[in-house]
């Protein structure tokens, strides 16, 4: 059998769209002269009124024909600043972004509607916003109708629309407008269930299209992962990862976790009027799950941990491990250690990720006094890890990806990597 390597290199005829080193920076007025007396003063003080925000730094991307594209980012990282950019509503301060052939911009849903008109008359509007003749229009309207399910409907003003029928009518247009290039903001979780699935299989029937482009902007990493072959994720104006679907989305996922982890310590500190943080005390001034390494972990290999804590009394203590699921839910598992030595211990475990599929994880400790050898229903907690101090990590690899259980029902535990400071407690 033959395989022609030619006809699946794309080359640079094939580019549709490219950006290089695009920069953007926005001022931000920060106060504002009251008369051309006072602007005087504050130019021969030095003083702007305002101050420059930089948006995006030194951008540098390649989109293909025939690509489904993601663009991903948290929110204020510069996402739809570049897509504004790339459809011409802003001029980028320095580098050049250059389109062949005609993009279709939908950055905000029903954007260019107006309720005093008709679904039929607004069609025709939002066409020829993008630039699409009437005749062109008259080419794609059926199809649009269609696909909004909306037929009886179009000689009605919009404003006699439920919110559902114009966010319909809105993606309808957005993805049947007939450009070579599609650009969509946030807008793939529209309508109900079945309209969700029409549009899934609408987009899976485009990734297949080799004349079609999709640069797509979103938050949601199952679309990226199951549409997108390439894409770009973007942090304080900066790509930091480029290329792999997976690779982005996981990262993508990881810094959510860096973020999120760090606005709940920012919140507990600010609000914070005790000495010690929730779960610890003078007894325990200090407990805390921490990953060894980084916070992705490949399905495969023992993921590991280290447990930090500081116990300040000399009483015999033991420690609860606990699992969670973060992903499908549920507790994976519980395992409890005795703790050899007080003080101040850093304590290193591993876990076998071999038994799991791909989700995200948390890892939470509990410090305990043990009052009586043959029952733990009357044990005394002394310490717990809060949202701040436990291991938030995720487990990645190529199998499992779409199960929704652990790979197989084997029993599950740590291993304590120094049996001298902790031993499991039978």
């Amino acid at each position: 059998m033959s395989f022609d390597m030619a006809s699946t290199v794309k080359t640079s005829t094939d580019v549709v769209l490219k950006v290089e080193h695009v920069a953007k920076s926005f001022r931000l007025p920060t106060e504002q002269a009251s008369g051309l007396k006072q602007a005087i003063i504050n130019w021969a003080r030095g003083i702007k009124g305002y101050r420059e925000q930089q948006v995006l730094r030194d951008i540098n991307f390649e989109v293909h024909r025939g690509d489904f594209f993601g663009i991903v980012g948290r929110n204020g990282s510069g996402k739809s600043t570049l897509l504004k950019l790339i459809s011409k509503i802003y001029r980028p301060e320095s580098g050049k972004i250059t389109v062949n052939g005609k993009l279709v911009p939908f950055i905000e849903l029903g954007v260019g509607f107006n309720p005093e008109l008709t679904g039929r008359e607004n069609v025709y509007l939002n066409g020829a916003l993008l630039g699409f003749s009437r005749e062109e229009i008259d080419a794609m309207y059926d199809d649009i109708v269609e696909f909004a399910e909306l037929e009886e409907f179009m000689d009605q003003k919009l404003k006699n629309y439920s919110s559902g029928m114009q966010v319909r009518l809105a993606f309808s247009v957005a993805i049947k407008a007939q450009g070579d290039i599609l650009v969509l903001d946030e807008v793939l979780a529209v309508g109900d269930e079945a309209f969700q699935r029409k549009c899934n299989t609408f987009f899976e029937d485009i990734k297949r299209d080799p004349s079609k482009t999709v640069i797509l902007v979103t938050h949601d990493m199952g679309a990226v992962k199951r549409y997108c072959n390439k894409a770009i994720l973007i942090k304080d104006g900066e790509i930091i990862v480029s290329g792999s679907k997976t690779e982005v989305a996981d990262r993508y996922t990881v810094e959510n976790l860096k973020q999120e982890k760090a606005a709940r310590k920012e919140t507990e500190d600010s609000n914070a009027t005790n000495e010690y943080a929730t779960g610890l005390s003078a007894e325990v001034p200090l407990l805390v799950v921490k990953p060894t390494n980084n916070l992705m972990g490949e399905a495969g290999r023992d993921y590991a941990f280290e447990v930090e804590y500081d116990h300040a009394e000399d009483r015999t203590i033991y420690m609860n491990l606990t699992l969670l699921d973060q992903g499908r839910g549920g507790v994976v598992f519980g395992e409890r250690f005795n703790l050899r030595k007080n003080g101040h211990q850093v304590i290193p475990f591993t876990i076998p990720t071999a038994l799991f599929t791909n989700s995200n994880f948390r890892l939470m400790a509990s410090l305990h006094v043990s009052k009586d050898k043959n029952s733990t229903e009357n044990d005394e907690m002394i310490a717990f890890t809060n949202e701040n101090n436990c291991c938030d990590f995720i487990i990645r690899g190529n199998y499992g990806e779409d199960n929704y259980a652990l790979v197989n029902n084997q029993v599950m535990s740590c291993t304590c990597l120094q049996p001298e400071l902790a031993t499991p407690k039978k």
